[in-house]
């Protein structure tokens, strides 16, 4: 399937929530189910929210569109989760590897990492060129929520990631062969209405916009052999009925998404549901994913969380 590679190059603070809800904490990642969730509201205020959703949530056979999570990028340098078969990497002498949860491209295809090349920023939890900067910071915000029927006032202190220059957010979009003439212009604009209008939290201050997002064609890069039926995970993933996942192999670890609806009839806390993490490493002969509605009982319309599979044939440089 074609493989498109986005880039983002952030104006300002960014808020990617934390999965504990702890507004002091911030994501290094901003997940696959929160940018389905940010194209599909970009997509209704296009007028082409029904198609979309006839074309992945609702779709009966594989979605039209996947997306990966967006990891961090600086310079030429794009980091990643891992495969978790083949981390830590062989090579890496001193370097405290497990302490780094994002790796450059490279060393997570190779599976090797010369000590000498390469550092450990205990900050971002990156691992990164020797002698470069981290791709961001964690700042905090100062903040106060007013209670409009009592004048009372509740301050708080909010965590965004602030990019250096160079830097910003990388991730890749999967369209099926007979869906990419229709739907890639359409996900081209609803991306570029979202640098505009902001992703993630605390759009109202500003936060999690871009300049204008970059397309390029990302299949030459990653379109190489891989081992037969390992697959490395680069978005959440909730398993489909169809996927014949063998559990008692691979490597895998899981987190439970939450979280509140964004829609005209209120917002409400959303179900749990647990996800297959970015960097797990899954046997099956291919894997879908799906949708979960995870709207609360009574609510009036579904809300989706994409748990679609955007997964890469695990390479032939690393462990499966």
């Amino acid at each position: 399937m074609p493989l498109i590679e986005l880039r983002l190059r952030p104006t300002g603070p960014w808020r990617a929530g934390h999965r504990a809800g702890d507004r002091e904490r911030v994501e290094a990642v901003y997940h696959s189910d929160a940018l389905y969730s940010a194209v599909t509201h970009a997509m209704s205020a296009l007028g082409w929210l029904e198609p979309w959703l006839d074309a992945t949530a609702r779709a009966s056979e594989m979605p039209a569109v996947r997306f990966s999570s967006l990891f961090p990028f600086i310079g030429e340098t794009c980091l990643i989760a891992p495969p978790r078969t083949s981390w830590p990497p062989s090579g890496a002498g001193k370097l405290y590897v497990k302490a780094a949860k994002l790796a450059p491209l490279e060393v997570a295809r190779q599976g090797v990492a010369q000590e000498s090349r390469w550092t450990v920023d205990g900050a971002s939890e990156c691992l990164l060129p020797a002698g470069s900067a981290a791709p961001f910071e964690v700042g905090m915000r100062a903040g106060a929520a007013v209670d409009r029927m009592t004048g009372q006032v509740e301050p708080h202190r909010t965590a965004c990631l602030e990019f250096a220059p160079n830097a910003g957010w990388w991730g890749l979009i999967e369209f099926s062969e007979s869906a990419q003439g229709e739907w890639e212009p359409r996900v081209r604009s609803a991306v570029r209405l979202l640098a505009d209008s902001g992703f993630g939290g605390e759009r109202s201050r500003g936060w999690g916009r871009a300049a204008e997002p970059e397309f390029s064609d990302a299949t030459p890069t990653f379109g190489g052999e891989g081992h037969p039926g390992a697959w490395w995970i680069l978005s959440l993933y909730s398993p489909h009925t169809d996927d014949a996942v063998d559990w008692s192999r691979g490597d895998y670890a899981t987190t439970t998404r939450a979280g509140w609806t964004d829609s005209a009839a209120g917002s409400v806390r959303k179900n749990h549901v647990r996800m297959i993490e970015e960097g797990s490493v899954l046997m099956a002969p291919a894997l879908r994913g799906r949708a979960v509605n995870v709207a609360p009982e009574g609510f009036p319309h579904p809300t989706w969380r994409a748990g679609f599979a955007l997964a890469l044939p695990v390479p032939l440089g690393v462990e499966a």
